[in-house]
């Protein structure tokens, strides 16, 4: 099996990052078709706090080269306010939105909070109630859900878990469907510090076996203070020789 990389940034919208990655003189509605002519993916996570507007996925859409793809975080209302129970038309209203992508829509992420303890139940019936047709991957906070038996679960409906690195706080490397999903949290200060090229190379090296076993790997940098996140994904789409 062939696997195809995806590495970018959670965001790009980042006021911070004028100067140190998009020129000054860059106007805001032109950072993304900049961005993506070095990647070819990135993390949407406004979509998380509020739901975009039709227009506003179609822009992104227009924006971006054919082969771009958009992981999606899902609304905090399903996974954080309603806590994945009594959703009545929660997800499928939040698709019918993201599917303004279009064919450029790829895994949705489903971050649960960090107070939410493991419950198998629930697990299981939120994934029975999630339409297979989409890449579906969940990132657990809570220590109690890594466990294979949980991972097991994910992989009866196919759906991904989500492999995080942060300080303090890490997911085994492994698969649970055919794709594979990384989020780089900062590995000594949470979202502020910068991975090291050794760092990046042992990672590069564990992705690389793990992606022996699936058809695609969706990485992403969350490291976003000093824009350490463009320039952590720039190292490893290299030492993953990816064009």
């Amino acid at each position: 099996m062939s696997v195809k990389y995806y590495v970018g940034c959670s965001g790009w919208h980042y006021e911070h990052w004028r100067g140190l990655y998009y020129p000054e003189e860059l106007p805001r509605p032109k950072w993304l078709p900049f961005y993506a002519r070095q990647f070819t993916t990135v993390e949407l996570n406004n979509s998380f706090y509020h739901m975009p507007s039709e227009k506003a996925f179609t822009t992104w859409r227009e924006s971006t080269p054919d082969n771009f793809i958009f992981a999606v975080k899902v609304s905090r209302f399903i996974t954080h306010i309603k806590r994945l129970r009594n959703l009545g038309s929660a997800v499928e209203n939040f698709l019918s939105r993201a599917s303004f992508l279009g064919e450029k829509l790829g895994p949705l992420l489903y971050q649960l909070p960090p107070s939410m303890k493991r419950n198998d139940e629930l697990l299981q019936n939120f994934l029975s109630s999630l339409p297979p047709k989409y890449q579906h991957v969940v990132e657990f906070r809570h220590e109690s859900w890594i466990d294979d038996a949980v991972f097991d679960i994910l992989r009866g409906h196919n759906v991904g878990l989500c492999v995080f690195d942060m300080p303090g706080f890490s997911c085994p490397l492994v698969a649970t469907s055919d794709f594979a999903y990384v989020r780089f949290h900062g590995s000594e200060g949470l979202y502020s510090s910068c991975y090291s090229d050794e760092e990046l190379s042992q990672w590069a090296q564990r992705i690389a076996r793990l992606g022996q076993n699936v058809r695609a790997s969706y990485i992403y940098f969350n490291n976003d203070a000093e824009a350490f996140a463009v320039k952590n994904a720039i190292t490893l789409r290299n030492l993953l020789n990816i064009p």
